[in-house]
């Protein structure tokens, strides 16, 4: 019997050196986190109105580089500046675009190069002229419109042709 009372007594310290020690209380924070969450009309973002540099003559008698180009704002067209190098007639318009979603917020606007291409594969360079950002007056239609203009560089060996090409204009929000 001594040798079980023995062994309780080494059994029962055993588990006074394993006991786990008193939790520590809890605090508060000194200040309290806020949440936030920003909630935003989907972009909608549509082509109304393409580029136009219209009928552009090549017309000088010697080695030459010219460019013609409309602004973004739609007023201002570049016919070379008047170098005699080339001679440009027909429609100029800057494209249109617009955009709609949440009201008040900026939106950042991107284009890249354009390639345009006639139809035997002969490329230009489109080089677009836009405002990089657009604060949206309103929510949902009628939404905000932007111009996007551009300029080439054609030179006295530019293959004749109808040149067109795609623009890749993207909208996000800030």
């Amino acid at each position: 019997m001594s040798k079980f009372l023995r062994l309780s007594a080494l059994a029962a310290a055993a588990v006074a050196f394993t006991a786990t020690q008193a939790a520590a209380a809890p605090v508060t924070a000194t200040k309290d986190a806020t949440a936030h969450a920003r909630i935003l009309r989907p972009l909608q973002l549509t082509s109304t109105q393409n580029l136009d540099l219209g009928d552009i003559v090549l017309s000088g008698s010697s080695a030459f580089t010219a460019t013609v180009g409309i602004s973004k704002d739609g007023t201002t067209f570049n016919c070379d500046g008047n170098s005699g190098n080339v001679t440009c007639s027909g429609t100029h318009q800057a494209a249109i675009y617009n955009v709609s979603g949440t009201k008040s917020q900026p939106v950042t606007i991107a284009a890249g190069n354009v390639t345009l291409k006639d139809a035997a594969g002969d490329q230009l360079t489109l080089v677009p002229d836009f405002t990089s950002t657009v604060t949206l007056s309103n929510s949902g239609a009628p939404g905000d419109d932007f111009n996007v203009g551009g300029s080439i560089t054609v030179s006295d060996t530019t293959p004749d042709g109808v040149y067109t090409g795609t623009f890749a204009v993207t909208a996000d929000y800030q």
